[in-house]
This record gives C-alpha cells, sequence and structure tokens, in this order.
C-alpha cells in the first residue's frame, strides 16, 4: 500500500483552479520529487495534501482518505509540512523550535534524546542551541525547519523549496543533511524545487508540472535522460 496517493486532485483559491487533475504516489520509504517553474503547482500540490486548499480528487494517506481534514488534523496522522520560507519562530529560541516540533508526543525521555540526537546531525544548530531563530543564517533556519519536522516524529515530510533563496554551498549542504536524515529515518518524502539536480539527488521518482497540470512522471534515472528535463531543469 503507498503512504501517499493523489486521485485527480484539483485545487483551488476562490474561484481560480490552479490543479487540473494531478496523479502521484508515494511508496513506503519513497522519496518523489516535483518540478516546475514559478507558478505551475507545486507548492499548491503539497498545500492540497496538508488541507490548507479546497481540493477535490482524492487524496489517500496510509490507506485514509484525507481530503477536507484541517491542517492540524492532517498532521496529527503523521505529514510534517516544512512550507517555504521555512516558517521558523523568529522570537524563539533554536532549542523551542525544536521542541514544538514534539509539542505532540507524550515521550518525553525520547524527545529529549531525538533533541540531542538532531543537534549532533546540525552541529551548528547545537551549537546556537540558546539563540533566538532569528539570528541565524538562512541555511541555518532551513535546517531548523526541516529538524524541528523530524522532531514530531512523521510517517512523510513534504519540503516545499528547501534551497530556496540560499547560496548554491549552502544548498547543497541543506540536501545532505535532508538526504542523512532519510538514510537514518527511512520516512517518505514528496520534494518540491526548482533545482532538479538537486532534488534527483535524493528522490527516485518524479513529476513535472505545468500550468497545474503533469506533463512528464517517471523514475528519476528516465526523467535524467530527456532532453526536455535536461535542457529546462539540468543546465543542457
Amino acid at each position: 500500500m503507498s503512504v501517499l496517493e493523489l486521485k485527480n486532485v484539483t485545487a483551488a483559491y476562490g474561484n481560480a483552479e490552479v490543479l487540473h487533475g494531478i496523479n502521484l504516489k508515494v511508496e513506503p520509504g519513497g522519496a518523489v520529487g516535483i518540478l516546475g517553474a514559478n507558478g505551475a503547482g507545486k507548492t499548491t500540490t503539497l498545500r492540497a495534501v496538508s488541507g490548507m486548499v479546497k481540493t477535490g480528487g482524492e487524496i489517500i494517506f496510509d490507506g485514509r482518505k484525507i481530503r477536507g481534514l484541517r491542517p492540524d488534523q492532517v498532521a496529527a496522522l503523521g505529514i510534517a509540512h516544512v512550507p517555504q520560507g521555512r516558517g521558523t519562530l523568529a522570537r524563539l529560541s533554536v532549542k523551542d523550535n525544536m521542541l514544538i516540533g514534539a509539542y505532540r508526543r507524550k515521550d518525553s525521555r525520547a524527545v529529549t534524546a531525538d533533541l540531542e540526537h538532531y543537534f549532533d546531525l546540525f552541529p551548528q544548530l547545537g551549537a546556537r542551541r540558546n539563540n533566538l531563530a532569528a539570528a541565524l543564517s538562512g541555511g541555518e533556519q532551513q535546517m531548523l525547519a526541516i529538524g524541528r519536522a523530524f522532531m514530531s516524529k512523521p510517517k512523510l515530510v513534504l519540503l516545499d523549496e528547501p534551497s530556496l533563496g540560499l547560496a548554491p554551498g549552502t544548498a547543497k549542504g541543506v540536501y545532505e543533511a535532508i538526504s542523512e536524515l532519510r538514510r537514518e529515518s527511512g520516512l517518505s518524502m514528496v520534494v518540491v524545487e526548482q533545482n532538479a539536480v538537486l532534488a534527483f539527488s535524493i528522490v527516485e521518482h518524479a513529476i513535472v508540472l505545468e500550468t497545474g497540470r503533469g506533463v512528464l512522471a517517471g523514475p528519476r534515472d528516465e526523467l535524467m535522460g530527456m532532453d526536455a528535463i535536461r535542457e529546462a531543469y539540468l543546465g543542457g
């Protein structure tokens, strides 16, 4: 059984429909990339899964139909959404931001152990655990947002443009951290990206959106061999 499946999903803001029948499937432990230009519908697809936008079609998570649930209900089922722009709480400390990710958990000892583990994995954050999130660099804030999502012990992580606004070297470091988290946890992921090189470093399958429609989909290696993908997303 798939962890996540979208069947003919539509989405609208008011009367304006922006997704027109998206189909997507994520297998247990798998990672799927969503590629496309600005305005293609990538972020809206993640918002549809998380219950943040009016949708049609079917959204099935872990065997359960979840279309129509509120975002807090979706999160409670085990879907962690790292939004575009990171969404860190600037006036709270790094440590408190991480702990907010675990607010539903009751296993306090395990939460403490996980916190220290992620601070070991992200030593920049561990060294600044008592600093305000607002004082972090862009790359550190992105790592904080990702670490906070993993603190919730999710079954599925939705990552929206993790490289957005980051220098190439910093973005590469963020993706290396994501890759390590994935190897360690075995979690399923959906990764929205404009930078296909980074996305293809961690996903096995991908879908390409144009104006709210899926125009290409398939295994990573197959897509990387297509001239249209190389020219549009891989620098020729």
